[in-house]
């Protein structure tokens, strides 16, 4: 199974250690930690004082039938328990929230490094698990920087401080307490080494069936359409049975950590009484004395019972972190050290040298592309399904780079060129138009949200988006559901298209951008497409050879290879490849 694969390859990666967990996460915030540390030190000293009072309440209190001392008393034990309320609020309110701004904070320095990295990346990996890992991997921070360490340390301290006064007390009792706790302590580290690697395999089973439950919705009409509902929920089965195994792993390691601490404990206990009574028999013990060790004594237990339950914690947002730091370490498009080249004032002339590219090592998809996009000019693709049309768009976008050869733009090697600089002059309506749930306004508007009134109409009007939107009633203020599922696909087409306009590119790449349209609406996007290419550079991939009858040239692709170029008239003189596309289509 995967997730087993995964986490025997665990052992061998570099894993996050609390030192530099310290070192990244809690030292820069060192000035909150030390404050919640003080807090738990003052809420653990005004705890000290129930079992103390308990003695004097016993041996002094009582046998004297001294009422101003229980008053006394009595206004002591409250004035300890506010405190001990007002240190846990001001903790929850300086740790936890900070703790959860932490969350936001990481979650947006995944989101924007996962943004980073390349095109190939995501072409390889789940969007769902992708999500799973920035909204969840992070969550276990809270448990470093908010109460979870702080209460390890608080009760670290309070244990040492509850031990020495025991030792005081009854060092017999104290010796025959403390060896069993040890005994947990040690069983408790041994439970932590073995159960981070299966947090960190969860963290890997939970993204993997999120990321197939999220393809699993957002594919719901193909499900539908396939009657498929019975394959998907068996695949769904298995991903929880998964969870349910690794989970059952977790709880067998905690559940011999749970039953060891109450068989320890309860020996202790017993002890205790034994011990105790013999003492208080021998009369070398009074009852007070008796009182106040058990009190101490549940004072020493609970914070060491409860560091095994915050260890717990700590080692799964450990194994958060590793998975974090995964992709953190990832590198992004732009730390590309060769990539100097800031393009200024771009002409946009784009020039395919030698150019091969593959996918996967040994099967080429391209071979030995040469060809010249002059600025200004419209070049188009034509060619059979797979001959490596798309694959020359995504070169010419740079979400590919070629295995050899050069691609240049304005003479400029585009390996060494900065991507942000390349890209913001770039225009692409692609294949499968991808639209944001929102309005149609807001999804135009997204590659310049501050452009005017008068350019978002020109953008609608030049793509004839307003020919169906004056048909709705909110107009341009239509919800248009997710990725756009209440309009039409020639409708979708047009609204990218004006996504497009609006952008105002030098350099304009169409995948097969007219390939959803109808005729009526073919005809009004050939329309906008001759104001949409004045003077832009432009690389259309086009199945209807009708839509590409004006570009300046056109190139056949078959094979990973140019066929043959030149204008359409040309082509037609040639009888060629091109002549048999174009007039098998018209004939259909």
């Amino acid at each position: 199974m995967q997730h087993l694969k995964d986490s025997k390859k665990n052992k061998t990666q570099p894993r996050v250690t609390l030192k530099q967990a310290f070192k990244t996460i809690i030292w820069p915030r060192r000035n909150l930690v030390f404050l919640g540390l003080i807090l738990i030190i003052i809420r653990s000293l005004s705890g000290f004082v129930l079992p103390m009072q308990s003695k004097v309440l016993m041996d002094e209190v009582v046998p004297n039938k001294n009422y101003s001392q229980l008053y006394n008393l009595i206004f002591i034990v409250i004035g300890a328990i506010l405190v001990q309320a007002i240190t846990s609020f001001l903790l929850t309110k300086v740790l936890s929230i900070q703790a959860q701004y932490l969350i936001s904070e990481l979650r947006a320095q995944v989101q924007r490094k996962v943004l980073s990295l390349p095109i190939s990346f995501f072409d390889n990996t789940k969007s769902g698990a992708l999500v799973s890992r920035i909204m969840t991997d992070v969550e276990g921070v809270r448990n470093l920087i908010g109460t979870g360490l702080v209460q390890l340390i608080g009760g670290s301290f309070t244990a040492i401080v509850t031990l020495v006064i025991l030792i005081k007390m009854n060092v017999w009792m104290t010796v025959f307490t403390f060896v069993p706790l040890s005994i947990f302590g040690f069983i408790a580290l041994k439970s932590f080494k073995y159960i981070r690697p299966i947090f960190r395999a969860r963290g890997k089973i939970n993204a993997e069936v999120k990321g197939r439950l999220t393809e699993t919705l957002g594919g719901i009409r193909v499900i539908k359409a396939f009657n498929a509902e019975e394959q998907e929920s068996k695949i769904f089965e298995k991903g929880v049975a998964d969870i349910f195994i690794n989970v059952k792993k977790s709880l067998t390691a905690t559940a011999i950590m749970t039953s060891s601490s109450t068989l320890l404990i309860g020996l202790a206990t017993t002890g205790v009484m034994g011990i105790g009574g013999y003492f208080m028999i021998q009369g070398t013990m009074t009852f007070g004395e008796f009182i106040k060790f058990t009190f101490l004594l549940a004072f020493m237990v609970a914070p060491i019972v409860q560091m095994s339950n915050i260890g717990s914690q700590l080692t799964e947002a450990l194994a958060g972190l590793d998975r974090t730091e995964e992709l953190m370490n990832m590198a992004a498009e732009e730390d590309d050290k060769d990539r100097t080249i800031v393009l200024d004032d771009l002409k946009g002339e784009i020039i395919f040298d030698d150019v091969s590219f593959e996918y996967e090592e040994g099967k080429e998809v391209l071979n030995n592309i040469n060809f010249k996009v002059p600025s200004g000019s419209v070049t188009a693709l034509v060619g059979s399904s797979g001959s490596g049309k798309s694959t020359i768009a995504g070169l010419s976008a740079t979400f590919l780079n070629p295995k050899s050869g050069t691609i240049t733009i304005d003479n400029q090697d585009m390996s060494k060129v900065k991507l942000s600089s390349y890209r913001k002059n770039l225009g692409v309506v692609l294949q499968d138009e991808f639209l944001f749930e929102g309005t149609i306004r807001q999804n135009i508007l997204f590659p310049r949200p501050d452009a005017t009134e008068e350019e978002l109409q020109n953008a609608v009007k030049a793509a004839y988006v307003d020919e169906f939107t004056d048909r709705f009633d909110d107009g341009l203020d239509t919800l248009i559901g997710e990725r756009g599922v209440k309009l039409s696909g020639g409708q979708r087409q047009r609204l990218a298209i004006a996504r497009a306009i609006l952008a105002d590119p030098k350099i304009i790449i169409l995948d097969e951008a007219t390939s959803s349209l109808d005729t009526e609406s073919e005809s009004l996007i050939q329309k906008s497409l001759s104001e949409l290419v004045k003077d832009r550079t432009t690389i259309v991939i086009a199945h209807r050879l009708s839509t590409i009858k004006q570009a300046d040239q056109i190139l056949v692709i078959e094979a990973g290879s140019i066929a043959e170029r030149g204008t359409h008239d040309e082509l037609i003189a040639k009888q060629g490849r091109y002549f048999d596309l174009y007039t098998y289509q018209s004939k259909i």
